[in-house]
């Protein structure tokens, strides 16, 4: 899970978007459209990023069909603590 945070975080032009949505999903859950809305970014991208944490087990589904809601998984709550390290890491290289 480190390297896949790493990967998302750092690794990939995305990363800041990515850390700035797990940030308002820290906050509470929300869809991609509040989460466009709230962060000043394209819904395609966020639907985009969404899917890229989605595919690595940091942010699951609620069960609506419409206006799903997206929640940060207990996996990755169990890596909290390397994330926050990871993207205060980030913050030092800007």
């Amino acid at each position: 899970m480190e390297k896949a945070l790493w990967y998302l975080f750092v690794g990939t032009r995305g990363g800041p978007n990515r850390v700035r949505i797990v940030r308002a999903l820290s906050e509470r859950p929300r869809n991609a459209n509040q989460l466009s809305e709230c962060l000043d970014v394209d819904y395609n991208t966020v639907r985009y990023h969404l899917d890229m944490l989605l595919d690595h087990d940091i942010v699951e589904r609620g069960d609506a069909d419409y206006g799903t809601l997206y929640f940060l998984t207990d996996q990755f709550e169990h890596y909290r603590e390397t994330f926050e390290e990871i993207a205060a890491a980030t913050k030092e290289d800007a």
